[in-house]
């Protein structure tokens, strides 16, 4: 018993000189906040200040060391991603896409931090708020109606033709792209990797093709991506989105490609995954250092059960699992005279008056010329070669659940396929529409429009 009691008297001493062992948590004045409505200042000071501020807003038993250690570690941590003390000082454009992630951790449920809620219940965003959050940013108001966040530089760029102004990349070899600091290289075949999906991005307005490795796509259409094999790499690549004066949204400026590379073994710490990302014609690296992956884990932390991807395949694999799949969209009839979703992507657009996007897709022959155009950036349009075969997929659109901001295709609406002969009037169109996707029989007038239309569409700029 005696001994006991010295046991506990050492304890309690020395948990008393640990409470000495108090390192600081800077407290500072605000020097640029975030200007927002006072609605929604009140929810981000209720649910975020407490660690994404400058502010020092502790409970009695945080105080107490050793939690006062953890809770130090977890707030400056928090302060380096997101302060809300000082983001009034970068861009708007800067300020609204962590407007953005933070909403999107938020309904992800991966902010505010589990543990911290349990013993701050107070800190718990309630649906109402995320409503609130959402209709503030208000990915697809017009940009006349949006918050004050939203810079004018954000409207999508104008342009005089029907199509996407062509944009000559200085000459580039991607086999001599620099590696990321991590050591992941750039991977130059990414350009022959085929499409998994689209998302039309409201929330920076941008563009994005999805395009994965063979291995990647063998996974997607067998459905044995949770999780996805060693060897899966994507790409996503983005564009700024234009506005033609055909009024549809077209790709515009190469923004950068991105890489996920799969290897459970050999990237254990950054869960399984590398990451990587070249921005601009120049594909310049964007790490400072190798310490940039934290935010790639970080973004990709809240869909964990998705083995961190974030994009729903299209295809026709069941997979049990909710929203990892998009069977959806890759509902196409069997009796297609050609598949078009196994096929290579040349560009894509939005109709937002009908809220629908279309993505066009070659054979073999189109996407060869495609290339070849690249490669000297000689013209609007592909010249697309005899035996050429193009396919135009339009959906309908559906909110993606994993990302707010973002839409990505729901419901097929119709197909229309051009094959391309010696002589122009040679040249077959057709159309499969409506429910089941039926063939319908347009005039010669309209079919000789939608033809003339489909092979002026623009690739996509690569670099």
């Amino acid at each position: 018993m005696r001994t006991f009691a010295k046991l506990a008297i050492a304890g309690l001493a020395a948990f008393v000189l640990l409470q000495a062992i108090r390192p600081s948590i800077p407290v500072k004045p605000a020097t640029a906040e975030l200007q927002a409505p006072p609605q929604l200042k009140h929810i981000l000071e209720k649910d975020c200040y407490s660690c994404h501020s400058d502010q020092r807003r502790l409970s009695w038993f945080d105080e107490v060391v050793p939690a006062y250690w953890l809770v130090r570690h977890d707030i400056l941590t928090a302060r380096e991603h997101l302060n809300f003390s000082t983001l009034g000082s970068k861009p708007s454009v800067a300020q609204k896409s962590t407007l953005y992630e933070a909403v999107n951790m938020i309904q992800l449920g991966t902010m505010p931090l589990p543990q911290f809620v349990e013993l701050h219940p107070e800190a718990k965003t309630t649906a109402e708020e995320i409503t609130a959050l959402k209709a503030y940013l208000a990915p697809w108001t017009p940009l006349s109606n949006q918050p004050a966040t939203a810079a004018s530089s954000e409207t999508r760029p104008k342009i005089g033709p029907s199509r996407v102004k062509d944009e000559k990349p200085a000459a580039l070899s991607l086999a001599a792209v620099p590696p990321e600091p991590n050591g992941l290289p750039f991977d130059p075949d990414f350009v022959n990797w085929k499409p998994i999906s689209t998302t039309d991005r409201g929330d920076n307005n941008t563009f994005r093709f999805i395009l994965g490795n063979e291995i990647a796509v063998q996974a997607a259409q067998s459905g044995h991506i949770a999780p996805w094999p060693d060897g899966s790499r994507f790409a996503k690549i983005a564009w700024q989105q234009e506005t033609g004066s055909d009024g549809l949204v077209h790709p515009g400026k190469f923004v950068q490609v991105e890489l996920m590379v799969k290897d459970a073994s050999r990237f254990q710490d950054t869960e399984g995954w590398n990451w990587g990302r070249w921005r601009g014609l120049d594909l310049k690296p964007y790490g400072k250092d190798g310490q940039f992956v934290s935010e790639c884990t970080g973004c990709h932390r809240p869909v964990r059960g998705n083995d961190y991807v974030y994009t729903l395949p299209i295809t026709q694999a069941r997979v049990p699992s909710n929203e990892i799949v998009n069977n959806s969209a890759a509902a196409l009839p069997a009796n297609l005279p050609y598949h078009p979703l196994a096929w290579n992507a040349i560009t894509m657009y939005v109709d937002s008056s009908s809220r629908t996007t279309a993505t066009l897709y070659g054979n073999d022959a189109a996407i060869q010329a495609v290339h070849a155009r690249n490669s000297d950036a000689a013209g609007i349009a592909a010249k697309y070669p005899a035996g050429a075969v193009l396919a135009l997929v339009t959906w309908n659109q559906r909110d993606d659940k994993h990302w707010f901001g973002a839409r990505i295709p729901a419901t097929p609406f119709s197909v229309e396929f051009i094959q391309v002969a010696p002589s122009p009037n040679a040249t077959s169109y057709r159309r499969f529409a409506g429910a089941g996707l039926i063939e319908d029989r347009p005039t010669s007038a309209t079919a000789a429009q939608r033809a003339s239309f489909i092979l002026s569409l623009t690739p996509a700029q690569l670099p």
